[in-house]
C-alpha cells in the first residue's frame, strides 16, 4: 500500500473497536490462554513493559518495523519482537515508555513518530511482563540506528506481505511452558514470528481489516 493511502485510514484505526482478546487468541498456542485464566494477579504483580508498533513509509511503500533480538541466556533470545522495553521510573507514562524505547533500540527520535492510539495489553508468563503496544508512524523515510547490545537486526516488513493471510502458518516447537506443541504465527522471510508479539500483530491485522 502507498503510503499516503495508509495514512487516509488513521483516523478510522484511532476510532476502531478494537478486536483484543478474540485477535491475540488466534496467535496463542493452544495452553496459553488456559494458563492465562489461571493467573491470579491479585497475586501476581506484572513488570510492566511498552512497544512500538511502527509504520513508515520505503519506496513510497508502507512498512512495519520489527527487530530482531540479540541472543542472551533469557526466554526472549533471538526472537523477533516490536522495539521497545520495560518502563523506567522517569517515564511520564507508558507512551513516553514505547518512544524511549523506540529511539534507544532504532535510533527513531520521538520527534519523528505520531502516536496513533495504544493496543490491546498482553501478558508474557515466562517472563512476567504486561506489555502495552501503541501504533505509531513516521510520515518520513528513516534511518535506522541499531542498538547493537539488544538489536542484532532490522526486519522491514512490507504492508502488503502483512496483510496476506498466507504468511500466517503453523509449527511445533519448544516453548518455556512446553515440551513440544503446535504454535501459530507469521512466516516473515525466514523469520518465524510466534507469541506476544503475533498476539500483538494479529489485533493489529484484525483491526487494519475492518478499516480498510
Amino acid at each position: 500500500m502507498h503510503f499516503e493511502e495508509f495514512l487516509k485510514y488513521t483516523p478510522k484505526i484511532q476510532n476502531a473497536e478494537l478486536p483484543a482478546t478474540n485477535a491475540h487468541v488466534k496467535m496463542a498456542p493452544s495452553n496459553r490462554m488456559d494458563l492465562i485464566k489461571a493467573i491470579d494477579f491479585t497475586k501476581v504483580v506484572p513488570k510492566r513493559a511498552a512497544v512500538m508498533m511502527l509504520f513508515y513509509p520505503k519506496a513510497s511503500q508502507t512498512h512495519l518495523a520489527l527487530i530482531l533480538r540479540t541472543s542472551y541466556n533469557g526466554v526472549h533470545s533471538s526472537q523477533i519482537a516490536f522495539p521497545g522495553g520495560k518502563v523506567e521510573e522517569e517515564d511520564a507514562d507508558l507512551s513516553h515508555t514505547a518512544l524511549r524505547e523506540t529511539h534507544e533500540e532504532i535510533g527513531i527520535h520521538p520527534n519523528h513518530i505520531k502516536l496513533v492510539r495504544p493496543f490491546t495489553e498482553v501478558y508474557i508468563p515466562p517472563s512476567n511482563f504486561m506489555v502495552y503496544p501503541f501504533l505509531g508512524y513516521s510520515e518520513k523515510e528513516l534511518d535506522f540506528v541499531l542498538q547493537e547490545e539488544e538489536v542484532a537486526g532490522l526486519v522491514e516488513f512490507p504492508f502488503t506481505d502483512f496483510m496476506n493471510d498466507n504468511i500466517i502458518v503453523n509449527t511445533v516447537m519448544k516453548t518455556s511452558y512446553a515440551g513440544s506443541i503446535e504454535v501459530p504465527g507469521f512466516q516473515v522471510n525466514e523469520h518465524f514470528v510466534w507469541g506476544a508479539t503475533a498476539m500483538m500483530l494479529s489485533e493489529l491485522k484484525d483491526t487494519l481489516k475492518l478499516v480498510l
